[in-house]
Formats: structure tokens, C-alpha cells, sequence
């Protein structure tokens, strides 16, 4: 029989971070510090706008970009918050979470043999995205010297003449980096002069402590040439819900609505109608959160200081990304022993690429309580290897 697999495929490896969570989820007793998912409930006013909408009917296709109202309160809120105008008719689609939107992006943009610059540490859909897509990653490894922000270095270094999209993965997972504007301004002289497009995923950019988000989109010029990539999973803690959108140059966006139809339809209806409500009334929401998981982010940055490892202070997202080379371990060989021993599930940093070596994935979306549980747990652990 004729082999019904495409090599593609086979050849792309599965996502690092399942086997800890399937280990764990069988482990009584074990807390898992692994998840990038809000522990809050989606709030109130939002699910019931979501049950209103089924209570009135509303549960038939919604037009392939996406609800009008939606998209209208989607480009509200950008231009409220950014300072960024884009039309909602011509400039704007709602997606199936943020990954369909970065996937049809890349789908829209690459002919096969383009490159895509992907700065790693960074999300694991990023690569098999491209590869999916016909295009060749090319993968700029980030430095925690740097505090894993991008340099106009690293970025010409990798820099050739088929380089067509360069992804910008911030603020970051897992390492929680963020661009500030002075970085960024590097970056867009660089992306102008050598005339390639950008993919901003900003589906953090609400989660910034102390620090104001900077959208690469607002600088002059780079509109034209930047997809923004968000979503409500993060910020109102609407993971389930399944909803993202992305805004960019029309040229991109109607191509991006082609395979969205074709693969899709369009996005939830319920879901739409409850991300409508979380824009409209939404902000203080995302404040209370904010104001949580900061609270989370210092006491983790602290405790593991006290441990003796390694870990610079991120300033957005909800991870931390401390180094463990101390402990002569690999991230893997860390994160497995962790769980045998201590039941504590965290995500090895090469499960983010290979530059991750070394360093681990913590989220710090969960209950002060059970981060402290597992930060005695963890205590124990390096106290008892670094005596070996």
C-alpha cells in the first residue's frame, strides 16, 4: 500500500509540552506549573452575553471575517489603546484563537522557499506554521544577555535575500521579554531597508507590568507592512472561547479571509458575541487580572533568586524563564526529575527551541497558594541537587 502520510507532517515534531501534561494529569497529588491558561473564570458580564446570544437564536453562521459589531469594537479598541486605525470591513478578521490566525497569515504571505525569521525561545506553532506553509525557518536565537529582546545585530546576521517575514514574538513566551520602543525603532529602519513584512503577535499586550506596550505597528511605515496577531484568551481569560483576530494591510487581510472560508466558515458566533462585551466593558477585568498575576510574577522572580538560580525579570506574559545550568542538568533531565520526585510539572525551555537549553518554563497564571506549594517543593528539589 501506497504510504497516506505527507513527509511534511510526519517530519514536524509533536509540541513539547504534552508529555508532562499527560504524565501529570494522571499524578494525584501534583501541581502543574506548565499551563499558559488564565486560572480566573471568564468574567461574568461576558459569559452572559454569550448565554444571551444563545437564549435570542444566535447560533447561525456569522459572515467569514467575522461579526461587523465585532470587528467595529476590535478596531475601537486598537485605535484606543495603540492609537492604531484600521477599517473594519477591509483591514480586520476574526479567527479561531490567535494559532489560525498567525497559520492563514503565513499561508497568505509565503511562496515556497521564502524565509521567515523566528526568533526562538518563542511559541511552538511558530515553525511547523511556516514549514506548513512552504516557507524555511530561520531561526535568530535570543540572548538572556539581552533579557531575550531582539537586536538590530541578530536581526541583520540573519537577514538574506529570500528573507520575506519576520515574526515578532513579544511580549514573549515562555520568557516573558517585551520590546520597548528604542528596540523596536532598531528594528523597523532594519525591516524598512531591507523591505520584508511583519507578523507582531501581540496576544500578550495587555500583560505588561510597569511597562506600556509598544505595538511595531505604530511606528510610521510599518502599518503597511505588519500583520498584528491578538485574541481574548489571555487577557480575559477567554481561552475556550476560541477567538482571535488579526488586522493588517487589505491586500493580506483578503487573502487570509480566502482560506479562512474555506477552512473555517468563521469563528463561533457565541464566542463573538461575548468578545464583543469583553471589549465594550472589559478593561477593568484585565486590570484585576494584571494586578494578580504581577503580584505572582515578584513573589516567583524572588523566590527563585533565593534558590540560587538565575532569572531576570520579565515584564510581560505570565512566565518567568529561570536558568537551572547551574545544577549541571539539562531542561529535560530538570523537568523530569522534578516531576518523579517532587511532582511538580514545568516545561523544558528547549520545548521553545533549541537556545532554551538550560532554562525552564514557568507559568504564573495560578493561585498565589499553589505556587507557593510548589515553590517549597522546588526548594527542596535544588537544595537536595546542588549537593550532588
Amino acid at each position: 500500500m501506497r504510504n497516506p502520510l505527507s513527509k511534511i507532517v510526519v517530519d514536524i515534531q509533536p509540541s513539547g509540552i504534552r508529555k508532562f501534561f499527560d504524565i501529570v494529569s494522571e499524578m494525584k497529588d501534583a501541581i502543574s506549573l506548565g499551563v499558559g491558561e488564565p486560572d480566573f473564570d471568564t468574567p461574568w458580564h461576558i459569559r452572559e452575553e454569550g448565554i444571551y446570544s444563545l437564549e435570542k437564536g444566535r447560533t447561525f453562521y456569522t459572515s467569514n471575517a467575522g461579526l461587523k459589531d465585532l470587528k467595529i469594537e476590535i478596531c475601537n479598541y486598537l485605535n484606543r489603546r495603540f492609537g492604531l486605525r484600521y477599517h473594519p470591513d477591509h483591514e480586520t478578521i476574526v479567527t479561531i484563537g490567535g494559532s489560525e490566525a498567525i497559520d492563514i497569515a503565513l499561508r497568505a504571505m509565503l511562496d515556497p522557499g521564502d524565509e521567515v525569521l523566528i526568533p526562538q525561545p518563542s511559541y511552538v506553532s511558530y515553525l511547523p506554521c511556516v514549514t506548513l506553509a512552504g516557507g524555511k525557518p530561520v531561526i535568530i536565537e535570543l540572548k538572556a544577555a539581552n533579557q531575550f529582546r531582539l537586536t538590530k545585530e541578530e536581526l541583520l546576521d540573519a537577514i538574506t535575500d529570500r528573507t520575506k517575514v519576520l515574526i515578532m514574538p513579544f511580549p514573549n513566551n515562555p520568557t516573558g521579554a517585551i520590546m520597548e520602543k528604542e528596540d523596536l525603532e532598531d528594528i523597523v529602519k532594519i525591516v524598512e531597508e531591507k523591505d520584508i513584512f511583519v507578523l507582531s503577535d501581540e496576544i500578550y499586550s495587555e500583560l505588561t507590568y510597569g511597562k506600556k506596550h509598544v505595538s511595531i505597528a505604530e511606528f510610521p511605515g510599518m502599518k503597511e507592512r505588519t500583520i498584528l496577531i491578538n485574541g481574548f484568551s489571555k487577557s480575559y481569560a477567554m481561552t475556550g472561547w476560541r477567538l482571535g483576530y488579526a488586522v493588517g494591510p487589505a491586500i493580506i487581510i483578503e487573502q487570509m479571509v480566502k482560506i479562512h472560508q474555506f477552512a473555517i466558515m468563521c469563528a463561533p458566533t457565541t464566542s463573538q458575541y461575548a468578545a464583543i462585551e469583553a471589549l465594550r466593558n472589559g478593561d477593568s477585568d484585565v486590570e484585576t487580572m494584571r494586578d494578580a498575576y504581577d503580584q505572582r510574577r515578584r513573589y516567583l522572580i524572588h523566590a527563585f533568586r533565593e534558590m540560587g538560580l538565575e532569572c531576570f525579570e520579565p515584564y510581560g506574559a505570565f512566565y518567568v524563564f529561570p536558568c537551572i545550568k547551574s545544577l549541571g542538568m539539562t531542561s529535560d533531565e530538570f523537568a523530569t526529575t522534578l516531576l518523579k520526585e517532587e511532582k511538580v510539572a514545568v516545561v523544558p525551555g528547549t520545548a521553545f527551541g533549541e537556545c532554551g537549553e538550560g532554562f525552564l518554563r514557568i507559568s504564573y497564571a495560578y493561585s498565589i497558594e499553589n505556587l507557593k506549594i510548589a515553590i517549597e517543593r522546588m526548594e527542596r528539589f535544588v537544595a537536595r541537587h546542588k549537593c550532588k
